[in-house]
């Protein structure tokens, strides 16, 4: 197939990519800032479970900016001042990313959106887990997407409720399914994230995924390898038994990426691939500290190979 060929998602990538989707949507470059509130999970609080998810280490992906003591403006203010160096002119988007940013009652969390609306965002993104979802939430932030673009960002992470036990996550993908067609139903856009190589998963699950997903009203979906991260319930459970998971390597991850984006829908925008953490926690895959660019080139590369697309197989 020619390079330049058009996909149906309109570009000549082989796969639906966030950057073009995000510059087609607000006309220009544009930024997330993210914002923590201190809030907690049901699965560390007692309420489902405690310890969180066995993988979970938020302090491996918030950015130094990026302080619960702070004012979300003030927040914003630092994000806005460590990007702007390089780009003076971007816009940007609040991003409500550590732990679950849905759970609180909806009049402790309404200012909190708000006051991130008043400081010049263009968009919210909402990080949260798929059982904590709710019609009042929901028709809250219906109001606040009349202002600016809200998107829920849900932690599906699988499709296989044996690997949601099995990792401490205390939903089901019944709760993912349910919860994305709730946020349909309110208008609102919903992504989703998915880790690929959770213990005890297989080729054939990975597909599985691909194929529940698609069948979700998800207009955007991220992705990033298992990894093994220092101080954390599953560094634990590796050091005692090895076997417990199979990290990737980088060469198998690539094609099982691009297997797995055969099966995908192609209407889905692919935010993201791989997960890049602080070199000092990665216990495992280290992949010789590739950048998050570099393995998407890598991604690129193989789908041209294999002269395959997003959807192929759909």
């Amino acid at each position: 197939m020619s390079k330049e060929h058009t996909f149906a998602w309109g570009t000549s990538r082989r796969f639906n990519d966030y950057s073009s989707f995000i510059k087609n949507k607000f006309g220009g470059r544009v930024q997330k800032i993210s914002v923590n509130v201190g809030l907690s999970c049901p699965n560390r609080d007692g309420i489902k479970g405690m310890g969180g998810c066995i993988y979970c280490d938020n302090t491996a992906f918030t950015p130094a900016y990026c302080n619960a003591a702070d004012s979300i403006a003030e927040q914003l203010r630092k994000g806005r001042e460590f990007f702007s160096r390089k780009y003076p002119d971007m816009r940007y988007i609040a991003y409500f990313q550590s732990y679950t940013n849905t759970y609180a009652p909806v009049e402790t969390l309404e200012p909190l959106y708000r006051e991130a609306v008043g400081n010049g965002i263009v968009g919210l993104i909402i990080g949260t887990r798929p059982d904590c979802i709710n019609s009042e939430l929901l028709d809250m932030l219906a109001r606040i997407n009349q202002i600016v673009p809200v998107s829920i960002e849900l932690g599906i992470e699988s499709t296989n409720n044996q690997t949601l036990e099995r990792i401490n996550r205390h939903h089901t993908f019944e709760d993912t399914e349910k919860s994305a067609r709730l946020c349909a139903q309110y208008g609102l856009e919903t992504g989703g994230h998915l880790i690929l190589g959770l213990p005890g998963e297989t080729e054939a699950d990975f597909l599985e995924h691909a194929r529940r997903v698609s069948a979700l009203p998800l207009k955007t979906l991220k992705l990033h390898q298992l990894q093994i991260i220092e101080g954390t319930p599953l560094a634990a459970i590796c050091q005692k038994n090895p076997d417990f998971v199979r990290p990737f390597s980088l060469n198998n991850y690539i094609a099982t990426v691009v297997t797995f984006l055969e099966h995908l829908s192609p209407d889905i925008v692919v935010e993201r691939f791989v997960s890049v953490s602080p070199a000092e926690k990665v216990i495992a895959p280290r992949w010789n500290r590739m950048k998050n660019f570099e393995v998407v080139a890598l991604i690129d590369k193989e789908l041209e190979r294999r002269d395959t697309w997003q959807g192929k197989l759909f």
